[in-house]
Parts: structure tokens; C-alpha cells; sequence
């Protein structure tokens, strides 16, 4: 007679292997997400925190000034790619799959970045050298306008529906991991060797860049080896089975379709464009420059306000999946509505501690937004035209708002005298995320499938 009681624990033995494997693929997309916009953001912070030993290697020697302000106009130019970049990852993304897309991706930016760190100076052969660096932080630029869309829908449509807020807050973590890592670099690098020595300029600088070959190509493998994410594989099993109609232009589809959508999507990523520049690189430069505040200090509450910044990324994730996404996108809104000008008027005590929470009061409000946004554009397109909207929305807010944040801020200073004046900016840019959230839908732990 069968003894039916040894029945259960076989049965459990034949299912646990899927869910381990699906558990253990789960992990494989959360890394790889990781890894590629931390590479992204590293170099990001690198070329940022060498910029005045770029300028050095790079321009023309006779005005460190003028040298320096052409290493930054060669960033601002290559943020032009991003949009560019979009259009073209988006519609791949959406007609070949998320894994071709970000395979691809992640060989072209990460080889772009290596490169940049291969490149011949100035005294070696001459204009040829700034242009170069040109060339490569175009290529670089247009790759990664896909990777964080990229990356994002990839784990959406992979996570549980009522984690994926937290799963989606990966993302952006990631890119604060980028900036804090490329930071600590620099400054320990600077710390050891000095500034201006022969060691920083010769090969110091070009360490950061190198190490984005072998990590994009420990990311390309593991991509390589994933499976296309559920939502996107049902998509193309509907249509093979003729459920369903074929997209064979996504781009063009969405400006058809869904230009409402895309417009309220373009809304909301501006806050977090501009605030994620404005809090996480302009603010140190306020305090050193215009309130006069010391250098040292300053950089120290940015680096302890980056750490603090991850933590909350995953907090806001984890608490829009209980929430939903428009309250809390509709919360930082309204809180850097309220509290951006009293931010800014207490940034002038020059007191280390009011700063401190001054600046972990705003990186606060602004992992709200940066902790839902992810999960929040990735719910807000249908499967069809997601990688696009995503990518498009995203990256013409940052190449139009972004890229320009530091900029606006110093030219509102110096037109108005007020220094002030970029708070007043940031309250606005609030003010048109916060009617684009009113407008928008929740469709908070939605199957994707059914968007």
C-alpha cells in the first residue's frame, strides 16, 4: 500500500526548482541593472571630479579657465545624444527585445568609456585630442540614453507586481553607487598623489575609465545568458498566435497614440531631473562658491548625503509599492514646493549640522520621486511602446532640464543677485511636475501584461 503522507514533500521537490531558478534569474537582471548604470554613473562622476586634469591633458594649455569651461561644454554637448539615443534604444528595445537592447547597449557605452581612457593628449597630437573625447562621450552619451530605461523595464517586467516599486529602486540606487564611488575615488586619489602630480595627470585620471571595459563586459555576459523578461516574451507569443496586432514602428506609435501619456510622463521626469542635478552636484558647488563655505566640509556632507541617499532610494521604492506611485510623486511635489526657498535661506548659516540636515532634508524629498519614478514610467506605457516612452520621457527631461540645471542656477545668481534665485527655479519645475501627477493614472501593482 502506498504510504500517501510521503506524497507532499515530493510534490514540493518537483515544484521548488523553477521557483529557485526563477529566483536566482530574478537576481542575475537585479546585477546586471546594477552594474550598467553603474558604470554610467561612475564615468558620470569621474569626468566630473577630473575635470580640471581633463582640461590639463585634453585643451589647450594657455587658459586653465577657458580649458576647463571646454571640457564641460564636451559633457553638456554629448547630453544633445540622449534624446537621439532614446528614439533609436527605445524602438530596438521595443521591436527586438529589452535583453538585445541592453546587450547591445552596454558593449557600445562601456567600450565608448574604455576608450576615453586609451585616448592620446594634447601635446601628443593636438586638436585631434579634445576632438576625440568629443567622438567618444557622443558615443558614450547615446548608449546610455537606453540604459537606464533599459535596465528599469527589464526589472519591472521581471519583478512580482507587488514589489516592483522596490525591484525598480535598484535603478536609481545604482546611480547614486555610481556618483559616491566615482567621488571617493577621486578624492582618495587626490588625497594620495595631490593634485597637480605627474602620477594624476598621466595615468591617475584614466584608472576609472579603464575599469569600465572589464565591467561592461561582466555585465554583456550576464545579460547575455538571461531570457527575454515574461511580459515582453507573452507579448510576442500573442502575436505569433495572431491575439493581438504587430508593432512595427513603436516610436511612431507612441507619438500616434499616446502623446497625452507621453507629455504627463515628460512632466513628471522633470523634477527629478532637475532636482537630482541640482541636490546631488549643484548644491556642493552653491555652498563652496556662493555662500562661501568651506571646500573640505562641503564635500564631506555631499558624501555622507550620497550614502544616506541609497538607503532612502530603497525606502521610497518599498513604500510606493504600499502607497501607490502618484501619492508619493504627488508628496515630493509638494514638498519641494514648500520647502526649497527656507532650504536654500538656511544653507547660508554656514552651521556644518544645519547644512547637513538641510541637504539630507531635500535628498529626502527627492528619493520619493527618484525612488517611484522608475516602477512609476514603466507602469505608465503599454507593453508595446514601453522601452520608448520610458527612454523618451526620461531623456529629453534630462537633456533638456538637466544637463542645464547647474547652468540655469548660476545664471539666475548673476542676472538677478539673488542668491536664492535657483530655488525660485526649482519651485517652479515642482509646480509643472506637480500638475502633470494630478493628470496621470495609478496603475500600481497592475499586471503589465493588462497596461
Amino acid at each position: 500500500m502506498t504510504d500517501k503522507t510521503a506524497m507532499p514533500p515530493q510534490s514540493e521537490a518537483v515544484q521548488n526548482p523553477p521557483q529557485e531558478a526563477q529566483s536566482k534569474t530574478l537576481k542575475r537582471v537585479v546585477v546586471s541593472s546594477f552594474l550598467g548604470n553603474f558604470i554610467e554613473w561612475f564615468d558620470y562622476a569621474s569626468y566630473s571630479y577630473f575635470a580640471t586634469v581633463i582640461a590639463l591633458v585634453f585643451m589647450p594649455g594657455d587658459n586653465p579657465t577657458v580649458a576647463l569651461l571646454e571640457t564641460f561644454a564636451v559633457f553638456a554637448l554629448s547630453f544633445l545624444m540622449r534624446p537621439i539615443g532614446a528614439v533609436f534604444w527605445g524602438n530596438m528595445g521595443d521591436k527586438k527585445g529589452r535583453k538585445w537592447a541592453l546587450t547591445a547597449s552596454i558593449l557600445l557605452m562601456s567600450g565608448a568609456t574604455f576608450l576615453i581612457g586609451c585616448l592620446p593628449t594634447y601635446a601628443m597630437v593636438g586638436l585631434l585630442a579634445p576632438v576625440l573625447l568629443l567622438l567618444l562621450r557622443m558615443v558614450q552619451s547615446f548608449s546610455a540614453s537606453g540604459e537606464y530605461a533599459g535596465a528599469a523595464t527589464f526589472l519591472a517586467e521581471y519583478a512580482p507586481a507587488n514589489k516592483r516599486g522596490l525591484y525598480c529602486s535598484v535603478v536609481p540606487a545604482s546611480t547614486a553607487t555610481g556618483l559616491l564611488c566615482g567621488s571617493m575615488f577621486a578624492t582618495v586619489m587626490y588625497a594620495v598623489c595631490g593634485h597637480d602630480s605627474a602620477f594624476v595627470t598621466d595615468w591617475g585620471w584614466r584608472i576609472p575609465f579603464l575599469l569600465a571595459g572589464p565591467l561592461g563586459l561582466v555585465t554583456h555576459y550576464m545579460r547575455e545568458h538571461l531570457s527575454d523578461s515574461p511580459v515582453y516574451a507573452k507579448m510576442q507569443s500573442d502575436l505569433e498566435n495572431k491575439k493581438g496586432p504587430a508593432v512595427k514602428a513603436p516610436f511612431r506609435t507612441l507619438m500616434k497614440k499616446y502623446p497625452r501619456v507621453l507629455i504627463i510622463s515628460f512632466g513628471a521626469c522633470m523634477l527629478n531631473a532637475v532636482g537630482f542635478y541640482a541636490v546631488l552636484t549643484y548644491l556642493p558647488n552653491y555652498l563652496i562658491d556662493t555662500v562661501q563655505y568651506d571646500s573640505a566640509k562641503a564635500s564631506m556632507i555631499t558624501t555622507i548625503c550620497l550614502v544616506v541617499y541609497i538607503a532612502f532610494i530603497f525606502f521610497s521604492g518599498h513604500i510606493s509599492d504600499k502607497f501607490g506611485r502618484k501619492k508619493m510623486l504627488i508628496t515630493a511635489c509638494v514638498g519641494f514646493v514648500v520647502l526649497t526657498i527656507p532650504a536654500f535661506y538656511l544653507l547660508s548659516s554656514k552651521d556644518f549640522m544645519v547644512i547637513l540636515l538641510v541637504e539630507l532634508a531635500m535628498c529626502f524629498l527627492l528619493t520619493i520621486n527618484d525612488g517611484t519614478l522608475s516602477s512609476y514610467l514603466t507602469e505608465t506605457f503599454p507593453t508595446d511602446v514601453r522601452y520608448s516612452g520610458f527612454a523618451l520621457s526620461f531623456n529629453m527631461a534630462n537633456a533638456l532640464f538637466g544637463g542645464s540645471a547647474s547652468f540655469i542656477s548660476i545664471a539666475l545668481i548673476e542676472a538677478t543677485g539673488n542668491a536664492i534665485a535657483p530655488a525660485w527655479y526649482m519651485v517652479g519645475i515642482s509646480a509643472v511636475a506637480l500638475v502633470a501627477m494630478i493628470l496621470s493614472h495609478e496603475h500600481s501593482g497592475k499586471d503589465l501584461s493588462e497596461i
